[in-house]
């Protein structure tokens, strides 16, 4: 997992994350996922599988984005501490939701947990800005947001 406390101006201040990024130029979600957890991480990696993908909808700035998620097996080299987006540690799957989250990745990462099968999940989050005010699982709203 990824504390995001290094950057002054950051969505994500304060909160714990999991690492990944933007796609460049004529990248494919895989090769994007292998480039970003280098670069975050330095390590390669090996066995990974696609999980779901994840919408979000962002308040008013006109930015929504769409996350590809992963889970990785198997992994070579060693795991470089100095990120330039925070700290990086190795947390155990049961204290994942312990830590400062946003209340849309609880959602994704219990999903994760489960095993579950590949899913698409959107998070809403325009009428409240950091507040998550719908939250759709293959296309049924879900929680008491909704």
């Amino acid at each position: 997992m990824l504390h995001r406390v290094k950057k002054q101006v950051d969505i994500n201040k304060g909160k714990w994350i999991g690492i990944g990024g933007k796609f460049e130029e004529g990248e494919s979600p895989d090769e994007c996922l292998r480039r970003e957890v280098r670069e975050e991480t330095g390590l390669t990696l090996t066995e990974f599988q696609f999980r779901g993908v994840v919408t979000f909808l962002c308040n008013d700035s006109g930015s929504d984005q769409y996350m590809y998620l992963f889970t990785a097996t198997g992994w070579t080299g060693e795991l470089n501490p100095d990120c330039s987006e925070g700290d990086l540690a190795w947390v155990p799957k049961g204290k994942v939701l312990d830590l400062p989250i946003w209340e849309g990745d609880e959602i994704f990462l219990k999903l994760l947990a489960e095993d579950a099968s590949p899913f698409l999940l959107t998070l809403d989050y325009r009428s409240e800005g950091e507040r998550l005010v719908r939250a759709v699982l293959n296309g049924k709203t879900i929680g008491s947001n909704g």
